[in-house]
């Protein structure tokens, strides 16, 4: 089963992070890094309520961290992270995080 995490900011700047080789995040580990992540970029709870899901946590730090981290190879190793985390968090194999439709699928 191919599992890989697409992060999506426009047509022309899709990075595809392959996980097939990848040894998978625990989930609770998953949820931490992405509260730390959250915390870390200064992410706002974009929803009325205050309440944060977990799609939107990965969305907001996708965003907040910024094209670069996912474009320079200097950055990889934090891309990767992010991609385990957010495969793991979500129990899905296959992501596809929209960045400018602010969109996750799976």
């Amino acid at each position: 089963m191919r599992s890989q995490v697409t992060v999506i900011w426009s047509p022309g700047a899709t990075y595809l992070l392959d996980l097939e080789e990848v040894q998978p995040m625990p989930h609770d580990l998953a949820r931490s890094w992405l509260d730390e992540q959250f915390g870390f970029f200064g992410c706002e709870p974009i929803r009325p309520t205050g309440k944060v899901l977990t799609a939107d946590k990965i969305l907001c730090v996708a965003q907040a961290a910024g094209e670069e981290r996912f474009r320079d190879p200097a950055h990889r190793p934090w891309a990767m992270a992010f991609a385990r985390a957010a495969s793991a968090a979500l129990g899905k194999p296959v992501v596809a995080v929209d960045v400018g439709a602010q969109a996750l699928a799976y």
